[in-house]
């Protein structure tokens, strides 16, 4: 602390030594200024009087003439402007001058003489003399500049002084710890209050911005009546809504009691049920409509796409229409599509499950999109090139890279399409029967193909007769309708036909028939390889089915089970054969009370669906007729080999 404090008092010494050594130079300065302003003055002076006697004494006077002269000092102004460092001093010096010394001039005795004025007679009465005139001087005006420079002045650095000179005494005071911990923390509490002032004020904003954000804005009934009918808005309703039924509609029971389990378990062993799990139908689509078609989605398990042809009480309404049902939104379709005609067959894509395929009363091949709107993203004109009856066949095959669509009309054409190119088809093949009575046309009103099988296929004709068609030459048969070999056993229109599933290939060949005749054959076919007879030869059916009463419209097999198949009829009766069990009797069967137009398995084959003329989708169970048995296909192929032998 002794050594801080001696070295404060040296400074102290050094700064009063600077002011002092500060002073004099100043009083020095003040010195210089005021000796070169006084020498300057009395230079100006003594120059002019020097000026003014020279100009006068250059006069020549008469030696003999005294004058008596009336004197006066001499005026003289003079202006001047100050003296200072950087500033100029312009004096201007007017000069008067009466004579009042005597000087030698000629005059005559008695007279006086003056400069520029006459002389009065003297009381003396001796004789008036006048002056001879004199002219005045001239002088003239100049201008001069006086420039003052000071002095430099000296500025002495000493390395021992670093600080200013004007730093307050109270300054260099020795702080005590306290003393600097005491401002420390001011300075400290001072930043912090700063802080959480900053901090309180942007909290504020921010609280207030939240407020407005969250303050209700309410709308005047013309922007709600506009929000209510513009078409986004409609759309995201429909949207978000779908979303939350699908999220509520859980078959759940959430009253279960596992105690029961067991017990419960023991009585659903009792066998084989067709139980009826949910109805789909909306008065905005369906009111009026019959069910045309059914197909579900190979990707999405949950859709079922439905067919329905014109309402005759609204023909404002489309003619036809696509519904596509979601069996967990169960009070409205996930999508629906419009059709220029009644829509009488609907398939769902192989190969994208976004498109969905239909075959319209009007001859047309419509293709919707569900990523797309409402109408038709492609369909085929109304020229002659196509179709220009109705379309109840249609058949997607090939593989994913390479895949066309067959149709077949009740004009006796069948045609393949490219699916991105409806313009017209790739290829047509028309199919005549010389043997017909009226016309050699052969009206088409079913098709499917074989499995595996992409260039053969049979179809079902409105004679009640099935026949071959090969899409392309081959050994021993021509393109086109073989009609050497029928399938003759129906009286009445076939209405649907339909091959076996790949289950196995022992029975790849087998497909059933439905007619109107109120009956349903089990048919196999006759290898597409082998060359076609040279005579008109009939082909009987494996067994025929005939425990209906009126119009069998539809029959599919199972996909999972070789032996079971499900038949729908005009009296609205669904049912379930399982030719392991019973050839002549269904093993379950469901009434809906109205006629059943179609019928279709999901892929899994646990549910089929089935519609009709009241515009209703059901869908029902099959219960343990979904799960296969390990002799299925032994039993089965046993059955088989009956019909055959």
């Amino acid at each position: 602390m002794d050594h801080r404090r001696e070295e404060l008092e040296k400074k102290r010494a050094k700064l009063a030594e600077l002011r002092r050594q500060r002073e004099e130079r100043k009083r020095t300065v003040m010195q210089l200024r005021e000796q070169q302003s006084s020498a300057s003055s009395k230079i100006d002076s003594q120059d002019i009087n020097d000026l003014v006697n020279s100009l006068v004494g250059d006069r020549a006077r008469s030696p003999t003439s005294q004058l008596s002269t009336a004197s006066g000092t001499p005026g003289l102004s003079r202006e001047a402007s100050g003296v200072g460092r950087d500033r100029s001093i312009s004096s201007t010096t007017s000069v008067g001058t009466q004579i009042g010394s005597p000087v030698p001039r000629a005059a005559t005795p008695g007279s006086s003489a003056a400069l520029g004025t006459s002389t009065a007679p003297n009381s003396t009465g001796s004789n008036n003399m006048v002056a001879a005139p004199r002219a005045l001087p001239e002088f003239k005006t100049t201008e001069m500049t006086i420039f003052d420079f000071p002095p430099k002045e000296k500025i002495v650095y000493n390395k021992e002084v670093q600080t200013s000179e004007s730093i307050d005494a109270t300054d260099t005071v020795l702080l005590t710890e306290e003393e600097i911990e005491r401002r420390v923390k001011e300075i400290r509490d001072k930043d912090e209050k700063i802080r959480t002032t900053k901090e309180e004020e942007r909290a504020r904003r921010e609280a207030e911005t939240k407020a407005k954000e969250n303050e209700t804005k309410r709308l005047t009934e013309e922007q709600r009546g506009r929000i209510l009918e513009s078409g986004d808005f409609a759309s995201f309703v429909d949207q978000k809504s779908r979303i939350m039924e699908r999220a509520i509609d859980e078959d759940y029971d959430f009253m279960v009691d596992y105690t029961l389990a067991a017990a419960k378990d023991a009585e659903d062993t009792g066998g084989e049920k067709l139980e009826l799990t949910l109805a789909f139908h909306d008065d905005k689509v369906s009111r009026n409509r019959s069910v045309m078609d059914l197909a579900w989605s190979s990707r999405f398990p949950e859709l079922v796409a439905a067919a329905y042809n014109r309402n005759p009480v609204a023909p404002n309404d489309p003619d036809g229409i696509v519904a596509i049902w979601n069996t967990h939104l169960r009070e409205r379709p996930e999508f629906v599509f419009y059709a220029p005609s009644d829509v009488l067959r609907v398939s769902f894509s192989e190969f994208n499950p976004n498109i969905i395929v239909g075959g319209a009363y009007s001859g047309q091949i419509l293709l919707w999109d569900t990523r797309s709107k409402a109408h038709p993203v492609l369909k085929t004109p109304l020229t002659a090139n196509g179709h220009t009856h109705p379309v109840y066949s249609l058949k997607v095959v090939g593989s994913t890279n390479a895949h066309q669509l067959i149709s077949a009309s009740t004009d006796g054409l069948v045609c393949s399409w490219q699916l991105d190119m409806l313009a017209q088809p790739q290829e047509v093949i028309e199919l005549a029967h010389p043997a017909h009575l009226r016309t050699d046309e052969v009206s088409v009103t079913c098709m499917d193909f074989a499995d595996n099988e992409t260039t053969a296929f049979i179809v079902g004709t409105a004679e009640g007769v099935a026949y071959q068609v090969n899409r392309y030459d081959r050994a021993g048969s021509k393109a086109g309708l073989n009609g050497f070999d029928a399938y003759r056993a129906h009286t009445a229109p076939i209405n649907s036909l339909n091959f076996h599933p790949p289950s196995s290939s022992e029975f790849a060949d087998l497909f059933l028939t439905t007619s109107s005749d109120w009956t349903m054959r089990l048919w196999r076919a006759r290898p597409a390889a082998k060359p076609a007879s040279t005579a008109p030869s009939d082909i009987s059916p494996l067994h025929a089915f005939d425990a209906f009463e009126d119009y069998v419209y539809d029959a599919r097999w199972s996909p999972v089970r070789p032996s079971v198949f499900a038949s729908a009829d005009g009296t609205g009766r669904l049912s379930l054969w399982n030719l392991n069990q019973n050839l002549e009797l269904p093993v379950q069967t469901a009434a809906s009370g109205r006629s059943l137009n179609k019928l279709a398995w999901d892929r899994p084959g646990r549910r089929i669906a089935t519609g009709g003329v009241d515009g209703t989708v059901y869908i029902y169970d099959v219960g343990d007729l979904s799960t296969p048995r390990a002799d299925d296909h032994s039993k089965f192929a046993h059955v088989i080999s009956e019909f055959t032998g």
